[in-house]
């Protein structure tokens, strides 16, 4: 397959465009590097360096190119600054989602492969865990809009028929995640540790979320190549870990002495999340394969030979 991958050299997009390319499909990379690095790129894939709301550039890649897959992960992936600056999320996140939406019809894209959000979507649950069907109810800017994005997709397939499959990931972490700005807990406490710095827990640490390692993601983008018709899955391992535990678990694994720090609590942080991934396990075929216990392990040996200059292949 010709697959275009916007965000590619981000966190997960560039574990899913080695994932493609190992299995033979030509693939070729969106991003403006606002938050991907070029380190992350294969050099198997074609790298365009553009942002996806310069339509006419992207317009003039997709008509030539003539893609059979989109898979979209370029976005503003910080929520504090979704809540900040909303429109500037909203330019990102949903116009610059229905302007590739356009180009898809317009140059005859087969299939419309999007992430989007579990714990953000869903917000604070009625039930645990959350399957696809739990109310949804974000209470972020950022939220709001892959919720809306969703619902574009659906327009999309009922007046183009445009088929597409939605991966609502929950906290997703692994090789590559960048510990800076709004980066997930497990890259900010590695590279604290690493660094010599004390982490610091927001709050009682109680709050908890369902990691899912990112090759367990690639994986999913993987089988939702051949996945037919258009559908929603969550991505999650269906268990809860919380911020304390993860602690622990990184101090373990590099024999760290630091003690458990606390910090104020961050206003509105989720207090719950936690995935039903059965309809993924059932439909798509897939099944998280890493434990946390397993996945941290990488994430750690992946950050020492970065900070010491050597290549990482995670698994």
């Amino acid at each position: 397959m010709n697959i275009l991958v916007t965000g590619g050299a981000g966190f997960i997009a560039s574990h899913i465009v080695d994932a493609y390319l190992k299995l033979g499909h030509r693939v070729s990379i969106v991003d403006n590097l606002s938050t991907g690095k070029k380190a992350n790129i294969s050099p198997g894939a074609t790298f365009h360096e553009l942002d996806v709301r310069e339509t006419g550039a992207l317009a003039e890649i997709m008509q030539r190119e003539r893609f059979d897959v989109v898979n979209h992960h370029a976005a503003q992936i910080d929520v504090r600054r979704s809540v900040a600056d909303p429109m500037y999320d909203a330019s990102v996140n949903i116009v610059g989602a229905v302007g590739l939406l356009e180009q898809c019809v317009k140059t005859g894209v087969k299939k419309f492969i999007f992430s989007s959000t579990g714990g953000a979507i869903y917000g604070e649950q009625d039930y645990f865990p959350a399957d696809e069907r739990h109310p949804t109810r974000p209470i972020s800017p950022y939220g709001v809009a892959k919720l809306s994005t969703e619902h574009y997709l659906l327009y999309y397939k009922v007046v183009y028929s445009l088929d597409y499959v939605v991966l609502r990931y929950g906290n997703v972490y692994g090789p590559r995640q960048n510990p800076e700005g709004e980066a997930g807990v497990v890259a900010i406490f590695i590279d604290r540790f690493l660094q010599g710095k004390q982490p610091v827990i927001n709050g009682d640490g109680r709050q908890t979320r369902d990691y899912v390692y990112v090759g367990d993601v690639a994986r999913a983008n993987v089988l939702a190549l051949s996945q037919q018709g258009s559908d929603v899955f969550n991505i999650g391992t269906g268990k809860e870990t919380d911020v304390n535990q993860v602690f622990t678990e990184l101090r373990r694994i590099l024999g760290s002495a630091a003690r458990e720090e606390h910090g104020p609590a961050k206003k509105g942080e989720q207090l719950r999340s936690l995935l039903d991934a059965r309809k993924a396990a059932d439909v798509l075929g897939w099944k998280p394969t890493v434990t946390i216990h397993e996945g941290l392990k990488y994430t750690v040996e992946h950050f020492k030979n970065e900070q010491q200059g050597r290549a990482s292949f995670p698994r």
